[in-house]
């Protein structure tokens, strides 16, 4: 039978067994809430908190949701809201994918980025830049997922229920992250109300508080992470996680690495968060002496980090990807022309085509290669002068306005000569053997020395 509309579809998952993953002695099955209307768990809670704030009169027809989110509750804020006529502002620390950035503004949604970097209190932090902006609105409710009791009330009324059945009434453990705390804090209820002894494992990112919060009780210092959606610096006031047995604090690296696993073995295409659930799945199920049926989730899809932890670039850029190093400037750069990863451009393409690459690739200069060796550097201005006068200098040659003045440098060269060249406003080349190597752009530079802070 057809649904009536899309709300119909949220909930109701699948859930599905990891096989081909080593869980040690345990069965490890995975609920698969990337598989909702709008790809994550989310989705669950946004129909809760509107169809709650509706009640109350909180949100009125012609309204307007704000919410402070990692993304995805932002998408399932503005799905649920576009569908019953609201309008969505949301404000997104600016770690966010550029894949979520870019789903919520197609879905008609208001984007407020700010800094990832400062904690509560501060006036740029991303919960209270939305309370504030709330405030400030006429006919505006802010959603406030953190403290908000319809949150948990999702999980417990169906992510809960649903488990409970697809696993046969046999669940021993169940492995959630918290970012605002709803699935943990529900699960944790209707567990407790069906008298079952199932225990909480927290996953929890490297530089969270709430990990070492639930071992000693204390709320540390936050650090950083790069995973986005769970991790917090605060203990959110909706948290329960009196029933958290066992904590895992997952690093970045050992997140990304589960997730693009779990998307190799099994083909379940997952997000960052869901990689740190799995890592610590997988930690708590090898570390059983008997069997256990566990259940993890995906709680969003892949397809919202394609540019981040599925781009092998990136994660060399975040120094999250083993490369072999040689000691010198070579390790500054990690798109590298052997490996096919520099875009270039021949000196016979014509100034049309390289116009093309520059809008496909998003770059403003090109390399211009003959025969594996770079004969020259073309850039956007040197076509912008070529053209302005005459548009049918579109035909011309790359090689035609091509500078041959390269800034070469070989790998053994101090990075005080890369800045010689830049305070010349020029590029430097790094060449091997006669052999070009690639671009070193500033912020190779930075990256090289943030990852040697690591």
């Amino acid at each position: 039978m057809a649904a009536s509309n899309l709300l119909d579809l949220v909930g109701n998952t699948p859930l599905v067994r990891l096989s081909r993953l080593d869980a040690g002695p345990c069965a490890l099955f995975a609920k698969l809430e990337s598989q909702n209307p709008g790809g994550s768990i989310k989705d669950r809670i946004a129909m809760s908190m509107i169809d709650a704030a509706e009640r109350q009169g909180a949100l009125r027809p012609g309204g307007t949701i704000v919410e402070a989110t990692a993304g995805n509750t932002g998408l399932a804020l503005a799905l649920v809201g576009s569908l019953k006529g609201y309008r969505t502002l949301l404000v997104v620390p600016d770690k966010m994918s550029r894949e979520k950035i870019q789903h919520l503004k197609a879905l008609g949604a208001e984007v407020v980025m700010t800094r990832s970097d400062v904690g509560k209190g501060h006036r740029a932090y991303y919960q209270d830049l939305a309370e504030r902006l709330a405030s400030e609105r006429t006919n505006a409710w802010y959603a406030n997922q953190f403290a908000n009791a319809a949150n948990p009330a999702a999980h417990e009324r169906t992510t809960g229920p649903e488990i409970w059945t697809q696993m046969d009434q046999r669940v021993d453990a169940v492995v959630c992250g918290v970012g605002s705390a709803g699935t943990i804090t529900g699960l944790t209820r209707f567990f407790r109300r069906m008298k079952q002894p199932v225990k909480m494992i927290l996953a929890d990112p490297q530089g969270s508080v709430l990990a070492e919060y639930t071992r000693s009780g204390r709320i540390g210092t936050a650090g950083s992470w790069q995973v986005e959606g769970i991790g917090e610096d605060f203990v959110p006031p909706i948290a329960d996680l009196s029933g958290v047995s066992q904590a895992y604090s997952i690093d970045d690296k050992e997140s990304f690495a589960a997730a693009r696993e779990l998307f190799r073995v099994e083909g379940v295409f997952a997000g960052s968060s869901s990689g740190t659930l799995l890592a610590a799945a997988l930690r708590y199920c090898r570390s059983r002496t008997s069997p256990e049926r566990v259940v993890t989730f995906v709680c969003d899809t892949g397809a919202k980090y394609l540019s981040k932890m599925y781009d092998d670039f990136w994660l060399a850029d975040q120094g999250l990807l083993d490369r072999a190093t040689a000691g010198d400037l070579t390790d500054l750069i990690t798109r590298r022309f052997a490996e096919g990863a520099v875009v270039t451009t021949a000196p016979t393409d014509t100034l049309l085509a390289a116009h093309g690459l520059f809008k496909l690739y998003n770059v403003s200069q090109l390399p211009v290669v003959d025969q594996g060796r770079i004969v020259g550097l073309v850039d956007e201005s040197d076509v912008l002068l070529a053209v302005v006068r005459d548009a049918e200098r579109f035909a011309a040659p790359v090689s035609s306005v091509m500078s041959t003045r390269l800034d070469t440098v070989s790998p053994d060269a101090p990075i005080a000569r890369l800045l010689n060249i830049f305070e010349r406003e020029h590029v430097p080349i790094l060449v091997a053997d006669g052999e070009f190597v690639g671009l070193i752009t500033r912020i190779d530079i930075l990256n090289y020395l943030r990852r040697k802070l690591v």
